[in-house]
C-alpha cells in the first residue's frame, strides 16, 4: 500500500480546519432577545465502512479524512490484523462508502453479531470480543513530564478548531514529548481516535513514545483504543467513568483526567510521571473559570 502525503503545518502534521465550507453550515436563529442570528454549525454525515466485500458499520461523521477513520476503526476492533497488507482504499463520496480492501479474505458475520453501543455522543460501537484483544497486552515503558503535559494542554486549548469555531464536537491529539503532531476532530471522540489511529498504521508511525490528548471524556471506549494503539498515556481535560479506570488499571496506562491549569488528577499509572514542573509557572485556572469551561461532557 502506498503510503499517504503528510499535511504540513506550522505547529502540526495534521492540524484542524476551522475554515473548510465543508465542515461546518451557515444556519439562522433567534436568540433569548428575540433577534435573528446567524452561527456556523458542524456538518454531520454518513459514512459507512466495508472490509473488502462485507459492511461493517455507518458511522456519523464530519467527512475529513474518511481513509484515516475506517482503517483505524477496523484495526481498533480487531478487523484488520497487524500483519494484514492493504491492497486498496477506495473513498465514494457521492454514496458516502469507503471499501477498505485487503490482501487476506475476511468474514466477520459472526463477529457483528455482537456488538455494544457505546456512551460516544455520536453513539459509538464496539464489538462483544474486542477486550480479548487486551489480554497480555503489555504498554510499553515511558517517561511523561509534566511540563511537557502543561506546555500540550496550553498549545491544544489555543489551536485554531471547529470547536472554537463551531463546538459540538471532540478532538484528540497524537502527541510525543512537548509537541502535537496531529490533531483530529469529529462529533464522536471515538471516531477523532480512530482517524489517529489510522493515520499511524498507513504512515507507519511507531506509538511507543507517544500519548493522546483527548478533549472527552476518559470512557471504557478511548482506554481501549488507547491501549490496543500501543499508546502509553491518555490526558484529557474531562473526567473519567468508572470502568475507564478499571480497565485502564488492568492494562497499565497512565491515565490523566480533569487537566486544568495546573490542576489534574492521575487514576492510573502514575509512576510513569515525572514531575518536573515548575508549578508557580503554570497559570492556573481559577474555580469559577474552570465550572463555566465544563461542557456536556463534564
Amino acid at each position: 500500500m502506498e503510503k499517504r502525503l503528510i499535511v504540513m503545518d506550522n505547529r502540526y502534521l495534521i492540524a484542524p480546519e476551522p475554515a473548510s465550507s465543508k465542515l461546518t453550515r451557515e444556519v439562522t436563529g433567534i436568540s433569548h432577545e428575540g433577534e435573528e442570528v446567524s452561527l456556523r454549525v458542524v456538518e454531520e454525515r454518513p459514512l459507512t465502512i466495508y472490509l473488502n466485500r462485507q459492511e461493517i458499520v455507518t458511522a456519523m461523521t464530519i467527512g475529513d479524512h474518511p481513509e484515516y477513520l475506517a482503517v483505524g476503526y477496523l484495526r481498533n476492533q480487531g478487523m484488520l490484523l497487524p500483519d494484514d497488507v492493504i491492497t486498496g482504499i477506495d473513498f465514494d463520496e457521492e454514496v458516502e462508502t469507503v471499501v477498505v480492501r485487503t490482501e487476506r479474505a475476511t468474514d466477520y458475520e459472526e463477529k457483528l453479531s455482537r456488538k455494544t453501543r457505546t456512551s460516544g455522543c455520536a453513539v459509538g460501537t464496539v464489538f462483544g470480543d474486542v477486550m480479548e484483544g487486551l489480554q497480555g497486552l503489555t504498554l510499553p515503558e515511558a517517561t511523561i513530564r509534566t511540563s511537557d503535559l502543561y506546555s500540550l494542554a496550553k498549545e491544544i486549548n489555543t489551536t485554531p478548531s471547529l470547536y472554537l469555531e463551531a463546538g459540538a464536537i471532540h478532538g484528540t491529539v497524537l502527541c510525543r514529548g512537548n509537541r502535537p503532531l496531529v490533531y483530529m476532530e469529529d462529533v464522536g471522540r471515538h471516531n477523532a481516535v480512530d482517524k489517529i489511529a489510522g493515520w499511524t498504521v498507513l504512515e507507519g508511525v511507531k506509538t511507543a513514545d507517544k500519548l493522546l490528548y483527548t478533549t472527552g471524556r476518559l470512557t471504557s471506549e478511548m482506554v481501549i483504543k488507547t491501549a490496543l494503539m500501543g499508546i502509553p498515556a491518555l490526558v484529557s481535560r474531562s473526567g473519567f467513568t468508572a470502568w475507564g479506570v478499571e480497565i485502564a488499571r488492568q492494562v497499565g496506562l497512565t491515565l490523566v483526567g480533569r487537566m486544568r491549569g495546573r490542576r489534574y488528577v492521575c487514576l492510573s499509572g502514575a509512576e510513569r510521571i515525572v514531575r518536573d514542573a515548575d508549578l508557580a509557572s503554570v497559570a492556573d485556572e481559577p474555580a469559577k473559570s474552570r465550572r463555566k469551561s465544563a461542557g456536556p461532557d463534564e
